[in-house]
This record gives structure tokens, sequence and C-alpha cells, in this order.
């Protein structure tokens, strides 16, 4: 059944796009190749195998574009790079939040703008689970914006929930915030009755690297600002800014980050500094969410097309 379905969609898209969608076809195939390889590799630096208090993830973060863009922020130091266990969110989550690492979840607070959580997090797996895209995400953006997930992560260590806390942001994953015109998923470009990516229009030279590296680089310093807050807002000896996966740009005929063990999408950014609150910041209030004091806030539980729209917003539908 499955094949013929795939069959379908295939002669959909030949009869639909004509060359454009032979090549797409033949880009669909080549993905599914690589993704057979990556569900046989395991290897990556787990990050439960290092020492952190927190660990800052920045969803799709390159470890050459942290690199370029740290010197203008001067909490940062100087980066490295390590191999991520993952090329995608949801096998990042998979593979950090197994049922053999549990002891370790268990003594973690998660605060969270990925919906990848839901179905793939189990609340009762940690000290506290913040899903902070129920309630905080930016229907107009089209993603979860920075601001509540820093807001959620300095009340959450504040308040002593967890021995360790995890913050994963969005950013730089497309949509870019500060370029709205690099949005993911279905909003970036009508062409015909369908919908282009970023990853596609620069795989289909419709856009050029250079503009969309500068929309993810600018993505990428509008959640450092948020990064350098929470660093001068919580104490922390030990804090690692690294990411879930990094983007291909092209490397192996790859765009975006597809499941593949390609360095340019399994390597990602390892920073280590120290955070300490002297900054004098206290958090907002975010509209449906609780104490951290509760395992999972009081969002509105999203239903399977409130995640869909979500995800595909995103681009990884």
């Amino acid at each position: 059944m499955q094949a013929i379905q795939f069959l379908a969609s295939v002669y959909e898209q030949v009869r639909r796009d004509g060359l454009d969608g032979v090549r797409d076809v033949l880009y669909r195939l080549y993905r599914i190749g690589w993704a057979r390889a990556s569900a046989l590799d395991r290897s990556g630096r787990h990050v439960y195998d290092e020492e952190w208090d927190v660990l800052v993830v920045l969803d799709a973060c390159r470890p050459d574009l942290l690199a370029e863009v740290a010197p203008e922020f001067g909490f940062l130091p100087r980066t490295g790079r390590v191999r991520s266990v993952a090329s995608t969110s949801r096998e990042w989550l998979e593979r950090t939040f197994a049922p053999d690492r549990l002891a370790e979840t268990r003594r973690t607070a998660y605060v969270t703008g990925n919906p990848f959580s839901d179905g793939t997090c189990d609340p009762a797996a940690f000290a506290m689970l913040d899903e902070v895209w129920r309630y905080g995400w930016d229907e107009e953006l089209g993603t979860v914006p920075a601001e509540p997930i820093t807001d959620r992560a300095i009340r959450a260590w504040r308040a002593g929930v967890a021995d360790r806390l995890i913050v994963h942001y969005m950013q730089p994953h497309f949509p870019s915030v500060p370029n709205p015109e690099f949005a993911s998923g279905i909003e970036l470009d009508a062409v015909g009755d369908h919908w282009e990516s970023v990853w596609d229009g620069l795989r289909r030279g419709r856009l050029d690297r250079e503009s969309v590296w500068a929309a993810y680089r600018d993505n990428l310093r509008y959640v450092l600002g948020q990064v350098e807050l929470l660093a001068t807002s919580i104490d922390a000896d030990r804090v690692v800014v690294t990411a879930d996966h990094g983007n291909s740009f092209g490397s192996w005929g790859l765009y975006g980050h597809p499941e593949a063990p390609i360095g340019a999408i399994r390597d990602v950014p390892w920073a280590v500094l120290t955070a300490r609150d002297v900054a004098g910041y206290e958090p907002r209030d975010w509209a449906d969410a609780t104490d951290v004091e509760t395992r999972r806030p009081h969002g509105t539980a999203g239903s399977d097309d409130r995640v869909e729209s979500m995800l595909r917003n995103l681009g990884y539908l």
C-alpha cells in the first residue's frame, strides 16, 4: 500500500512539475538512501557523557556559523566542534533521551521550543518538561521566538527544580525571525498550487547561497542575544552551547538536514562558558504557563493537526 501511494505521489509530482518533478523524485530517492545509512550510524558525542550544568541547544546551528558570529558576542569563548548523535531533531531527542538514560533525564529540566517533543518526550522521565511551543508559538513568525524559552529557562533554574537544565531554542533553524521573508515549510514561496521551502529554493537555484546564509546568520545573532541574557541571569559553573544537528547547504548534494551521517549535518558547535546572575533581569510570565514546579505546564494540549501544522511551518513536513 505504501509503495502504491509513493508511486502515485511520484506520478503527480512529475505530471505537475515536468523536468523539475523528475529531479525532485531523484532527490527524494537519494535522501532515502542516506536515511538508511543514518539509521545504522550510532556514532557521535552523547551529551549525557559530558560535564555540564546547563546545556543550550541551538537548533540546526553549524559550527562554522557560530565561529563566524562568536567574536561579536563577548560572553562566548572560542568555539569548537563535536559530532552529534543525530542529523534531525526527532532523532536527536530519541537518542538523547533514550530509555537507558532515564537516570540522567530524571535529574534534568528540559525547556524546549521544538514540537518534536510531542510523542517523543515522556514528562514522567524528566524532573520537569516545559514544552514552550504549546503556549509560546507565534503564528505570525511560524515558530517559537527565543524570548519565552529564555524566560522559562531562567525561572526553572532559579527555582532549583532539577540538577541539570537543557534549553532548546528553535533558532537559527528557519524561519528567520529577523528576515521573515526567509520562512520555512509552506510560507516561503508559492509555486503553482504547492509551496517551496528555503532549502528547495536553494537546491533549485531560485535562491542564492549568500542570501540564505545571511538570513541564517542573522537568525543566529538574534538567538545569541537571548543566550547572552540567559548566561547573565543564572548562576551555573559550566554552560555548554551546542546544537542538535547542523545544515548541509549542498554538501554531498543534500540541503537542509535530512537524515544523513555527513559532517555538514552531524558536526555541531561545542562552546563552554560560566554563567553568572549579574544582569538584574526578571523574566516575564507567559500566558498559559504554570509554575515551574509542575512537571508539565498547562498549555493547550497540542492536537495532531496543530503539531503537524507547526512542523510544516518549520519545514519538517
